[in-house]
């Protein structure tokens, strides 16, 4: 049954009124928003907040912008996502927990309850474009197919374009995707990186978008695989980072904590938390413990520094077509850094979720091969 008609319907047109809906007009100068959102990272992990890792377009946001120092996730992917989008408690929308490990009771349900709007879905009826890309992470396994259903899919929660991957984890050399409702084939382009696809593909949207409708407000949700396992980078920015861990990090820990202080993230006289007794003193390792738990340092390292590029030319693209300045972007990361690695790091991370052991030589015999392609390597617990 059709709503009834607005206008009206006579004998002929001269005595009949069309109808149609009006164009929902945004709020005189309503800003764009960008979120950017880290996978892994850890709170003393970029430059701005005490690393020696070098991330100078995030730093440059951090100098231009706010810079938090008591922010609180939920240190876990699929609930910090949830709470994000929703501005609620993570138990109060059904994601307690990861998707991936849902329950079925209320608070455990692996999806964010229609009782709840994303902010998609608050932004979208007021006149914003809502856009996003990369890791979803808010949909439950089962209904990951061809098949559907799609209403926890982002085109189900309030988003009208959709680009990457609904998993936790994937490769970021060869990943499966998905485009809107519908799976595409793996990209297979020299040179291809998840990170730097994930940014075209922002910034194409909001091409598309601005210029069919120039100055129509966006919310753009651009959620990075960047920094979680596998950890895979190009050579160079893995390169860039030799010798740089060589130290350990008992003495690295100590270098950020004191810059940390110099930079006002911790007051003055703010002491370094305890050593954690499951982490090896650095000095207890042999020399080949040493080399290859820098190495993964390395690769991680460089995975960051990538993604710290890409997310400035994202920021260069906003700058160069002037919507910087009326664009609130807020960049954060879903939880802190990952304890997975174990000792050692992992050279194929889905044998830690197998519960499955990897002996030092096969992880030392992969040193070479670590954030390659070949490899879905994690590091060590220490870093």
């Amino acid at each position: 049954m059709q709503d009834k008609f607005p206008g009206v319907i006579g004998q002929s047109w001269q005595d009949s009124t069309p109808w149609l809906e009006p164009v929902v007009q945004p709020p005189a100068g309503a800003p764009n928003v960008v979120f950017i959102v880290l996978d892994d990272v850890g709170f003393a992990q970029l430059g701005c907040y005490g690393s020696s890792i070098e991330t100078p377009r995030i730093d440059a946001l951090a100098a231009a912008g706010r810079r938090y120092n008591n922010f609180h996730t939920t240190a876990m992917c699929s609930p910090t996502r949830a709470s994000l989008l929703t501005g609620r408690n993570h138990h109060a929308v059904g994601m307690g927990m990861i998707a991936d490990w849902c329950t079925g009771y209320p608070g455990y349900q692996g999806q964010v309850t229609k009782r709840a709007a994303t902010l998609a879905e608050m932004l979208r009826p007021i006149g914003y474009s809502t856009l996003a890309i990369g890791k979803w992470h808010l949909t439950r396994a089962r209904e990951m197919t061809a098949a559907g259903p799609f209403e926890q899919w982002p085109l189900g929660r309030g988003f009208e374009r959709y680009y990457g991957f609904l998993v936790s984890l994937l490769d970021h050399w060869n990943p499966e995707l998905i485009a809107d409702n519908h799976a595409i084939p793996t990209p297979r382009r020299p040179g291809y990186h998840l990170t730097e696809d994930l940014v075209d593909q922002s910034i194409g949207m909001i091409r598309d978008q601005q210029a069919s409708a120039p100055g129509k407000p966006f919310f753009a949700y651009l959620a990075l695989g960047a920094c979680h396992s596998p950890l895979q980078a190009p050579r160079e920015n893995i390169d860039k980072y030799k010798g740089r861990f060589d130290e350990g990090w008992d003495v690295m820990r100590e270098c950020w904590h004191a810059r940390q202080i110099e930079l006002g993230i911790v007051p003055p006289g703010t002491r370094l938390a305890p050593l954690d007794d499951d982490v090896r003193p650095w000095a207890s390792l042999s020399p080949d413990e040493q080399r290859l738990c820098a190495r993964h340092q390395e690769v991680f390292a460089g995975m960051l520094d990538h993604a710290d590029a890409q997310v400035g030319r994202l920021v260069d693209y906003l700058a160069d077509r002037d919507l910087l300045d009326n664009t609130p972007l807020v960049l954060l990361s879903d939880n802190g850094a990952t304890a997975e690695g174990g000792d050692f790091g992992d050279i194929n991370i889905r044998r830690h979720y197998q519960f499955l052991e990897e002996s030092f030589e096969e992880k030392l015999a992969e040193i070479d091969r670590l954030g390659s392609e070949h490899l879905w390597n994690c590091y060590p617990r220490g870093w």
